[in-house]
């Protein structure tokens, strides 16, 4: 009570006097990570000025109140402390200090707040992984589950659009200790998973969720509508014909044991059959550059599915002459290309 009589620089000041240690450095080396990295999270987010301006006095004064014994004793109140703090000087913008407090919210309603939400999470989850303190089992004593949680539960709930991985990296070159590309992908990798968790809770089938995070995990918002999408599409009562055909397609490659990037370009000149024509003529006339969501993609499939089957049934694909076999698999493998970077299809049931 006696510190909420200070003036602002009076009770830094007083403040700075004390140490906060972690396996991570002091409240001030956190507080100097995070001043850093919800600048670049804002611009991810999309920050308007305004709530730049908010988000840049709430990320100066978001964690001074863990030195003080109010929330020493209490640790439940922190942030709650530090918004009234902030709230009684009078010179720090409202939304500010309300964001203070919305940081230690599962789901913060504010932007600033959602940023430094996920500044504080984002940072958290590296540092720890980093120094070799991920959980193990059952045991999560620094609580980086609910931290996992913290950083997608909040992308999902507001559908805002977010790459994880370039967060992670962010939050990598800031930290006091080496973070190797390992550990990073480790990092994504738990959040796939609480994604996951979160994802097949909501009511989603198992291998939708699969298929859609084995392409997209590092973006959650974007990730969930995709899931949305596809599970749409096996609820289908032609999904039984859609599915089988496309993936006649990425069988017959797998079988050859090559990738589609991994074949020369489609030659005219080769085609010997009236059905590898009109699958050549059919792709150019259903595909106008890569499909951007799951519905495209598999509006296309739908749309290409006569010529899809038409070409297996009357087409020797795997031909002995090599560059007709090559050409004939690059010919499919437009097809099979398709999905990347929106569903492996090769998880669902069925494939």
């Amino acid at each position: 009570r006696e510190d909420m009589k200070l003036e602002p620089d009076v009770f830094f000041q007083k403040l700075n006097t004390l140490t906060f240690h972690s396996e991570l450095g002091s409240v001030r080396e956190k507080s100097a990570r995070e001043n850093s990295l919800s600048t670049d999270l804002s611009e991810m987010l999309n920050l308007s000025d305004e709530e730049r301006y908010h988000l840049m006095y709430a990320v100066q004064y978001a964690k001074h109140d863990l030195t003080t014994q109010m929330v020493t004793e209490m640790p439940e109140l922190q942030g709650i402390i530090g918004r009234e703090y902030t709230k009684r000087w009078g010179s720090i913008p409202e939304s500010s200090s309300d964001a203070i407090a919305e940081q230690y919210h599962l789901v913060p309603e504010s932007k600033p707040g959602l940023t430094l939400a996920l500044t504080d999470r984002v940072d958290k989850l590296v540092g720890l992984f980093a120094a070799g303190l991920a959980p193990t089992g059952a045991k999560d004593p620094f609580g980086l589950r609910r931290a996992a949680i913290g950083v997608v539960q909040p992308l999902l709930e507001h559908g805002i659009p977010f790459d994880l991985r370039e967060a992670v990296k962010k939050a990598a070159r800031l930290q006091p200790i080496e973070v190797s590309s390992e550990v990073q992908a480790q990092v994504l990798e738990f959040l796939a998973g609480r994604l996951s968790v979160l994802l097949k809770e909501a009511g989603y089938r198992y291998d939708v969720v699969d298929a859609v995070l084995a392409e997209q995990s590092a973006n959650p918002a974007a990730a969930a509508e995709a899931v949305k999408q596809l599970q749409a599409w096996v609820e289908r009562k032609d999904w039984s014909t859609i599915l089988p055909g496309y993936a006649r397609c990425v069988r017959i490659l797998r079988s050859a044991g090559v990738e589609g990037n991994q074949l020369p370009a489609v030659s005219r000149q080769l085609f010997a059959e009236a059905e590898e024509k009109a699958l050549y003529e059919a792709i150019r006339s259903a595909v106008h550059g890569p499909p951007s969501t799951v519905n495209e993609f598999l509006e296309i499939v739908v749309e290409l599915i006569p010529s899809i089957n038409n070409f297996f049934d009357k087409v020797l694909v795997m031909a002995e002459d090599e560059t007709v076999r090559k050409n004939r698999l690059a010919l499919v493998g437009q097809i099979a290309g398709l999905s990347r970077g929106l569903a492996d299809l090769s998880k669902l049931e069925g494939f």
